[in-house]
């Protein structure tokens, strides 16, 4: 059963119960968005930027306990240069607030994926806010330099690592980026896209997905309560009956 409560405008709002703990965010439409407003493709991710501020503080507000965001991925190299710099400039500003407010919202955060071609700077102050967040109640994961294919890879590689001869899922998922949460119960992308362009493509396996035209710089909140309406509308079986 949903839970509600009254904000003071009165008007309700969901509050999550634990079937709805984790919603993993394909954030899609930036450059789309800007693009309609005759502005470079920049300007979009700096829109979108703030776009991730507002929706992750909605979701500790209603309840969700982990969310994981699809900052950049494995593939987005491949982006003229400058639109690349402007978002390594855009994640080191995030990484900068999140050393101050971290504690305040009690968000224990997660930088996942392979942080190898990453500036020596942005490496250390990653490390700074994961030692100094980690033991917050509330998590935030950040795929940055992230492929779900590449992830498994490297889980796989890491049980060799440990001395296993033969793998099984449970070797994989406990060296996922993602081992210390719960999988997604929702997958959630905006801009029209219906795939999961190499996104936790291990982990979302049971995961409900919910597809909006809403470009990502124009999401609400009001959208994310229409998502988890739309989940909590659905039956989960896991394959069973």
């Amino acid at each position: 059963m949903i839970k509600l409560f009254k904000k003071k405008n009165q008007t309700e709002k969901l509050i999550c119960d634990q079937r709805l703990q984790h919603i993993a965010f394909i954030m899609d439409g930036n450059g789309r968005w800007a693009k309609k407003r005759g502005m470079p493709r920049e300007y979009g991710h700096t829109q979108g930027a703030k776009t991730f501020k507002l929706i992750t503080d909605y979701c500790g507000e209603i309840g969700i306990n982990t969310v994981t965001v699809y900052a950049f991925s494995t593939e987005n190299w491949k982006r003229p240069a400058a639109e690349v710099n402007a978002l390594m400039d855009l994640f080191m500003d995030y990484i900068y607030e999140a050393l101050e407010v971290m504690m305040k919202k009690d968000v224990c955060i997660r930088f996942i994926g392979d942080k190898t071609p990453l500036s020596d700077n942005m490496k250390k102050l990653m490390a700074d806010v994961e030692e100094g967040s980690k033991n917050n109640t509330r998590h935030l994961n950040i795929a940055i330099n992230y492929g779900g294919q590449d992830e498994i890879v490297n889980a796989v590689n890491l049980a060799l690592k440990q001395g296993k001869t033969e793998i099984s899922a449970q070797d994989i998922e406990s060296n996922l980026y993602t081992n210390h949460v719960a999988m997604p119960d929702l997958i959630f992308r905006t801009a029209g896209e219906q795939r999961l362009s190499n996104f936790l493509l291990w982990q979302s396996a049971y995961s409900e997905f919910y597809f909006t035209d809403v470009l990502w710089p124009d999401l609400k909140p009001e959208d994310i309560d229409k998502a988890v309406a739309d989940f909590y509308s659905r039956q989960r079986r896991y394959g069973g009956l």
